[in-house]
């Protein structure tokens, strides 16, 4: 069976904290052939962590490295790589994720108000251009 895991289902695994949950979670990763996780899921997962959670980054970090090194994980590696790296920098996953992406989708610039997410991009090499607020 080859399955998409929504973000509820990464974070029982993950946080643990509904047991009946986690262990449904757990064993449907684990029999599947395939996992599929989406970018998308991904930053909703990092975000609950984040915010809900109050989990330190470098938790998150490491939780999300876990996960995508399974076996039987599929995920956009480039895109997730370019998330965490922001991550560790002290930035937003999300902004590493997107702005990846958008440069396989052909784009040249990625534009934002978020300072931090333009200066944290330019160090990775970038092109960006923050937009006068």
């Amino acid at each position: 069976m080859k399955i998409t895991a929504d973000s509820n289902v990464l974070l029982r695994v993950i946080v643990g904290d509904h047991p009946a949950q986690a262990k449904a979670a757990e064993d449907i990763l684990r029999r599947a052939e395939v996992v599929a996780v989406t970018v998308p899921t991904l930053c909703e997962v990092v975000w609950v962590l984040a915010q809900g959670y109050k989990i330190a980054a470098a938790d998150i970090a490491q939780a999300i490295r876990t996960l995508i090194n399974g076996a039987n994980v599929a995920v956009d590696r480039l895109a997730v790589e370019a998330g965490l790296a922001v991550l560790d920098a002290g930035g937003d996953f999300a902004d590493g994720a997107i702005a990846v992406e958008g440069q396989r989708l052909g784009a040249e610039l990625f534009v934002s108000f978020d300072k931090q997410a333009v200066r944290l991009l330019e160090r990775r090499g970038l092109s960006t251009r923050l937009l006068a607020q």
